[in-house]
């Protein structure tokens, strides 16, 4: 656990007590403490929509000790996430994730307004189930699949990227990002604000899909994703691509572009130089081309990896940008890949 000292200890030392007791594992990542999903003994598919409900004003320095005994005797639970500070103490909110609708239902009759403490009613409603991300603040340049190439390497779930054109600022654009479930789109906003995830220099926007934007967005004509735009001009980029992108397949077209330009194979070197505390990776890059003009270089964040991929996400990104550098300065067809 990752706490402060000093902060909570005769709440955190029963939670410990608890779990030793109980044999539950907690798992904490990205600010939230996760059970379950599936819990132990569970057989089959996660549970049908309409079956989370979002817990809100609850003591900080209540834990899942309290937590999960009190919603679990309304039902079986199939997840409960308790959403964490740095310090150890929790942020007043959490979703109770049930085995069937049945369960959350009888959770919101019966656990709403309860008295967890005198003085201190809980809020226990249906979970908004929010999936869709908004982006504001892209360059103008950037691609589809170039964005959701580096969204795919520092979050997981995406099930649909949409990119719109910022009508308030010509050389911004706009992107929807969709992922699978609430819990996949909220890990992946805290991770993009965290991660400081970055285009090109160009800072990024991270916010919740506002629903009237959402309706605005769909009846705008959405601009074509195949191409990147600079300076009003429109370079080919690839249409073929199959996404999540390998880096075999991006160093394939790499290498492909540079042959056709009299161009040696580039010389990465990558290096980790900073390390956060959620585990994210921050990679320094160098690419050299020796008959190019001047080495190629930049910054990226990669997500935690548990398979020791993280400098190969970041060789990805690099080969990424190369390709974009060039093609801009070749001002020709970038290869398929």
């Amino acid at each position: 656990q990752m706490w402060i000292n000093g902060v909570n200890e005769a709440g955190k030392m029963a939670l410990l007590a608890w779990e030793k007791e109980t044999g539950i594992k907690l798992l904490q990542i990205n600010g939230q403490r996760h059970y379950g999903g599936p819990p132990p003994g569970w057989k089959g598919g996660p549970p049908p929509a309409g079956t989370e409900v979002y817990i809100g004003r609850l003591p900080q320095d209540v834990y899942e000790n309290t937590l999960i005994p009190l919603f679990e005797s309304v039902g079986k639970l199939y997840e409960f996430r308790l959403m964490m500070t740095f310090s150890g103490m929790n942020r007043g909110f959490a979703y109770a994730r049930y085995a069937s609708p049945q369960g959350a239902r009888r959770a919101i009759g019966t656990l709403h307004r309860f008295p967890l403490r005198r003085g201190c009613a809980i809020v226990v409603c249906w979970s908004t189930q929010k999936r869709e991300l908004l982006l504001s603040g892209l360059p103008a340049w950037v691609s589809q699949q170039e964005l959701e190439a580096r969204l795919q390497v520092v979050t997981e779930g995406i099930s649909g990227v949409t990119l719109h054109t910022s009508r308030g600022q010509r050389q911004a654009r706009l992107a929807v990002v969709k992922y699978s479930s609430h819990r996949a789109a909220a890990l992946a906003k805290k991770a993009l604000m965290e991660g400081n995830l970055r285009l090109m220099e160009a800072g990024v926007r991270v916010d919740w899909l506002d629903p009237q934007l959402k309706k605005k967005l769909q009846i705008c004509e959405e601009e074509p994703s195949s191409s990147w735009v600079q300076g009003g001009e429109s370079l080919a980029v690839p249409g073929s691509v199959a996404l999540p992108l390998s880096l075999q397949n991006v160093m394939e077209a790499l290498n492909r572009l540079c042959w056709k330009h009299c161009l040696t194979k580039p010389l990465f070197i990558t290096r980790c130089v900073q390390v956060n505390p959620n585990g994210w990776q921050k990679f320094g890059y160098q690419v050299v081309i020796p008959e190019y003009p001047v080495p190629i270089s930049g910054f990226t964040w990669v997500s935690p990896d548990k398979q020791g991929q993280s400098k190969q996400k970041a060789k990805l990104l690099a080969a990424l940008h190369v390709l974009r550098v060039l093609g801009e300065s070749f001002h020709s067809q970038l290869p398929a890949f």
